[in-house]
């Protein structure tokens, strides 16, 4: 698959300056850089346009992919949540700004049916449209054709067509993750990969995994803030349009809705110290309520504020026509155990992926799970895909940092994401306890 200059047929017969012959030559003297060369006439410049780019279409495997462009993707999604539309929004718009400007990696991570690979095949149209080169392949049909191709008695075709994918100005790999993981299949794709990661060639890679389900060599290049932008769409898949992730059945958020900043008790009993403290706290809770942004971590005894403050959060999201997601870390571990039941209506992708995009995460109680290693596997790749995506998160944990497992400990340490609070005031028990 080679690109050639290529003639599209002759011009206009009633053409006033080409006569119909479709090409025109400059009266221009003998040493000028046009002098001797025939040009496109007017007359056929858009017919030879057009078919030049079906024929770019066709060699980056977006014949059927013609009408996934930036006009035809609508950024305001169907029926979502005001944070989703705005996540959608601000995805479409960085698509279209390397689009312009083809520059590094970009990794659009999503569910099935967000618009991730819509955005994907529009920055590959809007290349070929400015007459640039690109090539757009989901994964698993990159594999299937390298394997044909060194099936072939011909070997040296297979090696034409993955110095092609390896080389072609930009590359866009759609559905990475869903390819069967075989030896071969993860060393085609590292090699693949690994040459665009050292040439620094642009790339666009789409998948609904988990960057931590991927294959080691994959992660580390596609992980890299140097030259790789991760972008996260949070929306669910549009042919559930409708269906709020508020209205999941893991939201605890219900069990707290008396939970609000206005019923928080202030605590006037407590020693001073300890009272500014909890007034930080509640501070620092409503701004965040605000304008959720990176992560928040509430530390504290049990019963000091923390989980009626991470709730309160949470209520004044919803308040606003937005949808946040309240779980305690032990009940998330057990649903995500039930998937797995034979009569489970609900797949495990789907409902680990219904909590690791959710657009307001409030993780209540960390630390009083059973620690086993799935559930360590399982809450780390939680964590370290929202600490990468930068998802607002609220987190609360009655225990030290040394004690919760140390990769997730170092992420909520990152002051570059978010803020990490301990709370002073003891236990609650009631002002008149208190008093007694």
């Amino acid at each position: 698959m080679t690109y050639s200059n290529q003639h599209y047929g002759a011009g206009d017969p009633d053409c006033p300056i080409c006569g119909g012959v479709g090409y025109v030559r400059y009266d221009v003297p003998e040493g000028h850089p046009h002098f001797g060369k025939a040009f496109n006439c007017e007359c056929r410049r858009t017919r030879v346009e057009e078919a030049r780019q079906a024929f770019l279409r066709r060699l980056g495997g977006l014949e059927h992919l013609a009408n996934k462009t930036f006009d035809a993707f609508n950024p305001d999604g169907v029926g979502l949540q005001e944070k989703d539309r705005t996540n959608l929004r601000r995805v479409c718009e960085r698509a279209a700004a390397y689009a312009n400007h083809p520059q590094g990696w970009l990794l659009i991570v999503g569910g099935y049916g967000c618009g991730k690979t819509h955005l994907a095949a529009a920055i590959a149209n809007a290349q070929i449209a400015a007459g640039n080169k690109a090539i757009f392949i989901t994964v698993p049909d990159l594999l299937d054709h390298l394997r044909a191709s060194y099936r072939s008695r011909e070997e040296e075709d297979g090696d034409d067509s993955f110095d092609e994918v390896r080389d072609t100005p930009l590359l866009i790999l759609d559905d990475l993750g869903t390819e069967s993981p075989t030896s071969w299949a993860i060393e085609k794709l590292y090699q693949i990969l690994n040459h665009r990661y050292v040439a620094q060639l642009p790339t666009v890679v789409t998948t609904n995994r988990n960057l931590d389900e991927l294959e080691l060599r994959l992660r580390s290049r596609l992980s890299d803030p140097d030259i790789c932008q991760i972008v996260p769409i949070t929306a669910p898949d549009y042919r559930r349009s409708g269906i709020a992730s508020g209205q999941s059945d893991l939201n605890g958020l219900g069990l707290y809705s008396h939970m609000t900043f206005d019923t928080f008790e202030m605590r006037k009993n407590l020693p001073p110290p300890q009272r500014d403290n909890l007034k930080r706290a509640v501070e620092l809770a409503r701004s965040y309520a605000r304008n959720p942004d990176g992560w928040l971590v509430l530390m504290g005894a049990f019963g000091c504020g923390k989980t009626h403050l991470a709730a309160a959060i949470a209520n004044c999201y919803a308040a606003e026509g937005d949808a946040a997601l309240f779980v305690t870390v032990p009940d998330l571990l057990d649903h995500l155990r039930a998937t797995f039941a034979p009569n489970s209506t609900i797949s495990y992708d789907k409902r680990f992926n219904e909590v690791k995009t959710a657009s307001l995460l409030i993780l209540d109680d960390l630390g009083t799970e059973l620690a086993s290693p799935w559930a360590k596997e399982k809450l780390y790749q939680l964590f370290n895909y929202r600490y990468n995506t930068r998802l607002p998160t609220v987190i609360t944990t009655s225990h030290e940092l040394e004690d919760i497992d140390p990769r997730i400990a170092t992420r909520m340490r990152d002051q570059r994401i978010g803020t990490l609070f301990a709370i002073l005031a003891p236990a609650y028990l009631g002002e008149r306890a208190n008093g007694r």
